[in-house]
């Protein structure tokens, strides 16, 4: 199969699955219309994110990389009326669509956006005993997944859910002399995962709309 059959089977899937949505249609439009790039995951994607959260009852959500706020507001909709999500991003153009993109979903009051450089909100967050999260969801730049992964179970409790997107990079991630420096990043996630004895950890490979990838899903011990 083809990258171009993966996406015509993800279409089936949202027809057949996904309602149509209004506030998450506009939210993908206005991230278009502000020329954000299109990297947010799929609708199958945010809908899998958002039964992970009901599944596991998270009352408490953090998510490293906001970009138009799209995973975002899937993950929030899965809250229960006291629930919370804080979500990090660090370029301000994101940032002010996204809050425009929460409040049009009527979220605006449920989602903590936090403005600034992962690496050095995340110890602020701790600071202020905003812990420990249900569900941390990872989605910014891979360079750092490492320090994102660290914070994330520093966060956590016991019985509490990471996941890590776009950890296997087409392929790539394969490759222990390649050079991408996103593709480094994830190696060392692996690597990291491989000797934390708190989390029980797997990976798995998807194909879609957004191409050949993966994610690692973590639960703390």
């Amino acid at each position: 199969m083809t990258n171009d059959s993966w996406a015509v089977v993800d279409d089936y899937i949202a027809n057949a699955l996904i309602p149509a949505d209004d506030a998450l249609e506009a939210t993908l439009e206005a991230s278009v219309a502000a020329g954000l790039p299109a990297i947010q995951v799929s609708p199958a994607q945010g809908k899998f994110l958002h039964l992970l959260a009901r599944i596991a009852g998270a009352k408490s959500i953090l998510e490293i990389g906001t970009l138009g706020g799209y995973s975002t507001i899937w993950l929030a909709r899965a809250l229960p009326p006291n629930g919370r999500l804080v979500t990090l991003e660090a370029d301000p153009k994101h940032a002010e669509v996204a809050r425009a993109n929460f409040a049009r979903a009527g979220l605006d009051k449920v989602i903590d956006l936090r403005l600034g450089l992962a690496l050095e909100t995340l110890p602020k967050i701790a600071a202020e005993n905003r812990g420990p999260f249900d569900l941390v969801f990872i989605d910014a730049d891979k360079t750092n997944n490492v320090g994102y992964f660290d914070w994330a179970l520093k966060l956590a409790r016991s019985g509490s859910i990471i996941v890590v997107d776009n950890v296997v990079r087409h392929g790539a991630v394969v490759d222990a002399s390649s050079k991408d420096a996103a593709v480094r990043g994830v190696r060392r996630l692996y690597e990291r995962l491989s000797n934390e004895k708190r989390v029980n950890a797997t990976a798995l490979q998807t194909v879609g709309v957004k191409g050949y990838d993966g994610f690692v899903l973590a639960v703390v011990e």
